[in-house]
């Protein structure tokens, strides 16, 4: 299976389970009550807004370039993440004020029911999402994709309030301790906001192109300083673009040696970075050792060694 058509199935799979999520909590909730249930809800609902767009941005990002779109298309993936950090912040803040007005109400508050069928449906989402988990680790170690290796885990930080709604549950069914509800989907609450923050904050920074992770930079830095036939390295520049990592670079040749020689030095090393990071675009532009910046050209701001 081609490594398109195995990142597709592991989006219809993280949609598929996302919806069927939804619709166990939803009947959940109508039975139970539990404000940690509909934390609950309100994640998957999330989980299906992100597979959604996920799988959105799998299919969209598997277009080549185009006359308007020469870098490609993978921005749209940060322009559907800003979206979904507002939507869980909402949600989020929706689910704090509910459950402490249920506990400020304390024993006026309505008391939960069905929690047999609460943890029932609860049981079945853990096992559905630690199976989409495994599929979707599957997929990213063989295709490298970074949506489906960030969705995977996504689902598993879900897996947290998963258990805490099960232990609400149980708690009120067998020790007659309701309010866990409540503090269970303030904790829940707190975690989606989090989540949410960061979100927005990796999406923001890709749309006004700020650099690659420094691991990412540094490591490309010494795959080219190390390079045979280059002498050093500077310009670096990066940018993020939705799973997209842009890098330009310029190295140092001996301008002595043929045209031919130089570009195969340029094009191996480019398969190198590659090697390393494959969800990279990189372009090297190639000058003789010692050559004079003319003084009209821009300033060079990120220097490699090798006597730069």
């Amino acid at each position: 299976m081609s490594a398109t058509r195995l990142n597709l199935s592991a989006g219809v799979l993280s949609v598929s389970v996302a919806l069927t999520l939804v619709v166990l909590k939803l009947w959940a909730l109508g039975q139970t009550g539990a404000l940690s249930v509909a934390a609950s809800l309100a994640d998957s609902a999330m989980d299906l807004m992100v597979s959604l767009g996920g799988l959105a941005a799998i299919a969209y990002a598997a277009r080549p370039p185009d006359e308007d779109h020469a870098f490609g298309h993978s921005s749209a993936e940060d322009l559907a993440a800003l979206g979904q950090s507002l939507f869980i912040l909402v949600s989020a803040g929706v689910i704090a004020w509910a459950a402490g007005a249920r506990l400020i109400a304390g024993d006026a508050a309505a008391p939960l029911e069905a929690e047999g069928a609460g943890i029932a449906v609860m049981g079945a989402s853990i096992v559905l999402t630690a199976g989409l988990v495994l599929w979707q680790r599957r997929v990213a170690a063989r295709t490298g994709n970074q949506v489906v290796r960030a969705d995977s885990l996504h689902y598993m930080g879900d897996l947290i309030p998963n258990v805490g709604a099960i232990l609400s549950l149980w708690a009120s069914a067998s020790l007659g301790l309701a309010q866990i509800d409540s503090v269970v989907a303030l904790g829940a609450a707190l975690m989606l906001a989090v989540g949410a923050v960061g979100i927005f904050r990796r999406a923001w920074d890709a749309l006004m192109d700020r650099a690659a992770d420094p691991e990412i930079v540094q490591g490309i830095g010494r795959i080219a300083g190390g390079f045979p036939g280059v002498h050093g390295y500077h310009d670096l520049k990066t940018r993020r673009a939705g799973s997209r990592v842009f890098v330009n670079l310029h190295v140092e040749l001996d301008g002595a040696q043929s045209l031919e020689d130089a570009h195969a030095i340029g094009a191996a090393l480019r398969r190198a970075i590659l090697r390393e990071y494959p969800e990279a675009d990189v372009i090297i532009h190639k000058d003789p050792v010692g050559v004079t910046p003319h003084p009209e050209d821009p300033s060079r701001r990120q220097e490699g060694p090798a006597g730069m």
